[in-house]
């Protein structure tokens, strides 16, 4: 299994991890940051990441 390094959010921002537990926390702060309110699982984020 591939490990998922990188996400596009649908505001256009890249995100990109050194693995998949640093993708997540770089990804709910990017989520935090630009879109308050909306959170999502470490599955959910996973699923969308490449």
């Amino acid at each position: 299994m591939r490990t998922k390094t990188r996400l596009t959010c649908p505001c256009g921002t890249v995100v990109t991890g050194a693995d998949e537990d640093d993708l997540v926390v770089k990804a709910r702060s990017h989520l935090s940051e630009s879109h308050p309110g909306m959170e999502y699982s470490r599955d959910e984020i996973l699923f969308i990441a490449y």
